[in-house]
């Protein structure tokens, strides 16, 4: 997908920066879910994440595009692939940049986005059930053709309610974008026509819903926003609070850990890390208790922290040495002048 220079430059200084930034993940995360590195060769666009429910610490991911209809189910106690699916009953896949977990375990993927800046007519949903073995093997989905009913647009963030089912798709736009709300039902012969539905105050990079379905998180490169979920029946999502994000390389992807506890946070590149934090209120499944899991997270500030939209303030407890600090200030200047000489040139 296309990045601006500004971002690709702030990419490069993010990745000097990571192992001052980056907490040490405790040794007795076993379960993965204090965080991991992706380790398959195959897979060094993942541009999306997604928890099982099915197998237990098991994190769904795919390559952002060029690489075929293949999602990677990767062990996150090891970081290595355990199954690889080929998709089939689908077109070529274009620019895959979305995965989430719906009800009964059926796996979504949202071929959504646009590296033409939002000029393709239609982009595609694929929908399967998860296997019930994880080993190499090929999967019949169904493919459902998506249109928006502003026009097009390039979007990276798909999620599906597991409660009720429905799918949305986030858009992405530097200035902020908005929720879109698809039809109760996707239609796998007619077309799909999402409807704007709420504001989102981010340039979105992936989104996901908690496993009770009452949260939303919304990841951007630099930040993130939750918000309390009610429908957007009102044209509103209340937001709650700035999530406490991990300064990547490229951060495009994000899940809750299976249980609610953890918000994990996924970067482009081979030997890709996934990163945890607390996620907001430290539960979010229907059985997890409220008041968060115990102890060590690997990750700093409650997410509804107002303090740091980065994840990089003071009092975050994500450990920053005053160098890293330093450090992250100079990326945050780079990437403001950055960013204002392309707006300068666009207004010339």
């Amino acid at each position: 997908m296309r990045r601006p220079s500004a971002l690709l430059a702030a990419a490069l200084l993010l990745g000097a920066t990571a192992s001052l930034t980056a907490p040490a993940a405790p040794a007795s995360a076993a379960d993965g879910d204090e965080g991991f590195t992706i380790k398959d060769p195959r897979i060094t666009e993942s541009s999306g994440l997604a928890a099982s429910r099915l197998h237990p610490g098991v994190y769904w991911t795919h390559n952002d595009s060029d690489d075929g209809p293949y999602l990677y189910a990767v062990d996150s106690a090891t970081g290595d692939t355990v199954a690889r699916l080929t998709l089939t009953g689908i077109g070529e896949p274009r620019d895959v940049e979305a995965i989430s977990i719906g009800p009964d375990n059926r796996i979504f993927v949202g071929d959504i986005g646009d590296n033409l800046g939002g000029t393709w007519p239609h982009v595609w949903i694929y929908e399967l059930p998860e296997p019930k073995e994880l080993r190499d093997q090929t999967v019949r989905a169904t493919q459902y053709v998506v249109t928006y009913s502003d026009g097009a647009r390039d979007a990276e963030s798909l999620v599906v309610h597991p409660k009720t089912g429905r799918v949305y798709i986030v858009d992405k736009k530097e200035e902020g974008g908005h929720l879109y709300e698809g039809p109760a039902e996707l239609s796998a012969s007619g077309g799909n026509v999402f409807e704007p539905v709420a504001p989102v105050e981010l340039w979105a990079t992936d989104a996901a819903f908690s496993p009770d379905g009452r949260q939303l998180a919304v990841r951007g490169y630099f930040g993130g926003i939750h918000y309390a979920w009610d429908d957007a029946r009102d044209g509103k999502i209340e937001r709650k609070g700035r999530l406490s994000v991990p300064l990547q390389g490229q951060g495009e992807s994000v899940s809750y850990s299976a249980d609610g506890s953890r918000l994990m946070y996924g970067s482009e590149g081979e030997q890709s890390p996934v990163e945890a934090r607390e996620a907001p209120g430290g539960g979010g499944s229907g059985s997890a208790s409220s008041s968060g899991s115990s102890g060590s997270s690997g990750g700093g500030s409650q997410a509804g922290d107002e303090g740091s939209e980065g994840g990089v303030g003071a009092g975050s407890g994500d450990g920053l040495t005053i160098g890293a600090v330093a450090a992250v200030a100079a990326v945050a200047v780079v990437c403001a002048v950055l960013f204002g000489l392309g707006r300068r040139r666009r207004r010339g």
